[in-house]
């Protein structure tokens, strides 16, 4: 502990990681959860608006499509985000990009808080493309660097913090939501604008600090500059292990230049990894995380908990979610990574299976709404403190250089389509299934702990070559992807 410590404050390596968040991530966490407190207000302010354009009410349903449309648009930004990954990082660069990105974020933050004296709710569909575009594209990239600016030791535990400050962002979203704070009718614009304050900040401080070393070094061939970016952040030394390090996979890059995302998906030598990434994007989706986020309000009122009760509950939910991405971040190193994944996927499994029979039998007992909040905010500490952080650590753990920029694109994609389907799914499915719709959940998770038991390889402490030969060791029922390709060569 005091190590990473020592090394984390030799250069400006803390700080980047702190600005690289506000700007990053953070953003994202906050655009996910802030739309849920205002909704009221905004319908509101939909209705009127509409009155005062045609001078009649707005006709049966209107109200609720806008809406529909006012929240379903950041995900269609998002993906939008996702697919422009590669462009805008390779284009740009790193540091570039993510400043570019802060400016875009503004952008979408100053046509939401216009829109309500504009008097147009098309304004604020617009703003939630941007600012899902701004989250999916500053999530990525901010992950990116992040896996490139770190030491072997320490990569587990920085590119975590891209998780701790996604947590963060929900759970301020969550207490600006508060009728204490801004959450009342007049200020409904204002507290989905919160983050372009930190968006000015990251855009202004950015420019003096470093790029990412492994960019420069690996993608612009400049040692000299990485050198000065390494010494940058983690303070003077030779750094000859990463320097090596870097120096052997520009040689692999050189043999196998940068793929697109169509030619990775293509390429069996990756397919295990692909697959890995994909298995675990969709488990960590499909386990309900993202539901929780976003219909925790109808989750805990279906409950039967009092409608006053639940908007601190889900700051609870906020704070647990924030106070175990952090834990993970500081075991994930010595704990390494396949622990976290299946037995975080197993406890969840139980949570969800336990949920749907305490909800049965609520009408009974007056202690089962507040068991049902017990279980919820246990799935997220084993969610949080296992597969939900670990992901991001993985997926620039297993890419080299030149397939990692399209491996974002590729599950940036899967990820924020995930997100608009259980955006529409959730609903339905709760009015169909009612307390089953959990087991669902629950399947997918065991689904998760299994794969993971069985497939994935250790990467705790290993080279990003080393972790690529595990892959292609890989084999299932005596076959491999790489003997496939291999014979394939041959014929």
């Amino acid at each position: 502990m005091e190590t990473m410590l020592q090394q984390l404050t030799r250069g400006n390596a803390l700080f980047l990681i702190l600005i690289l968040g506000i700007g990053g991530s953070f953003q994202g966490g906050y655009h996910m959860t802030s739309i849920s407190s205002p909704s009221p207000f905004i319908k509101h302010f939909i209705n009127s608006t509409w009155y005062e354009r045609y001078a009649v009410p707005p006709p049966g349903g209107t109200i609720t499509i806008i809406w529909s449309l006012i929240v379903s648009m950041f995900a269609v930004g998002g993906l939008l985000g996702a697919i422009s990954v590669k462009s805008f990082s390779g284009l740009l660069g790193r540091k570039k990009a993510v400043i570019c990105n802060s400016f875009i974020g503004i952008a979408a933050a100053t046509i939401m808080l216009t829109s309500k004296w504009a008097k147009s709710y098309e304004m604020i569909i617009v703003a939630r493309i941007l600012f899902g575009y701004s989250a999916a594209l500053g999530m990525s990239i901010h992950l990116m660097y992040l896996g490139e600016m770190s030491p072997r030791k320490l990569r587990g535990a920085v590119t975590m913090t891209s998780v701790t400050f996604a947590s963060f962002g929900k759970l301020s979203a969550q207490f600006m939501g508060l009728s204490e704070i801004l959450g009342r009718q007049e200020l409904w614009n204002v507290v989905l604008c919160v983050p372009a304050c930190l968006s000015v900040v990251h855009a202004m401080v950015m420019p003096y600090l470093p790029e990412a070393p492994r960019y420069l070094f690996i993608e612009k061939r400049d040692d000299k500059g990485c050198q000065k970016a390494l010494q940058s952040l983690w303070g003077q030394g030779e750094f000859k292990q990463e320097m090596e390090e870097m120096l052997t996979e520009q040689a692999m890059m050189e043999a196998a230049p940068t793929k697109s995302p169509l030619l990775l998906l293509q390429d069996q030598t990756v397919r295990w990894q692909l697959i890995t990434m994909s298995t675990i994007y969709c488990c960590n989706q499909l386990s309900g995380m993202s539901v929780v986020s976003t219909f925790a309000f109808d989750i805990f009122r279906r409950a039967g908990i009092p409608t006053d009760q639940i908007r601190y509950i889900t700051i609870g939910l906020g704070i647990t979610e924030m106070i175990t991405s952090i834990s993970c971040g500081l075991i994930i190193e010595h704990a390494g990574r396949r622990p976290l994944f299946w037995g975080g996927y197993a406890i969840m499994s139980a949570c969800w299976l336990s949920v749907t029979v305490v909800l049965n039998l609520k009408g009974s007992n007056a202690w089962a709404p507040y068991l049902t909040a017990v279980l919820i905010i246990l799935f997220i500490i084993f969610f949080s403190g296992g597969p939900g952080a670990a992901a991001g650590t993985l997926n620039s753990e297993i890419f080299i250089q030149s397939n990692r920029v399209s491996s974002f694109v590729i599950f940036g994609i899967q990820r924020w389509s995930v997100y608009a389907v259980m955006g529409l799914a959730f609903p339905i499915l709760i009015d169909a299934l009612d307390t089953y719709c959990f087991v669902i959940f629950a399947c997918m998770s065991l689904l998760g702990c299994i794969y993971i038991f069985f497939i994935l390889p250790e990467t705790k402490g290993k080279t990003l070559l080393e972790i690529s030969d595990q892959f292609k060791a890989i084999t299932v029922c005596g076959k491999s992807f790489q003997e496939e390709s291999q014979m394939e060569t041959k014929l």
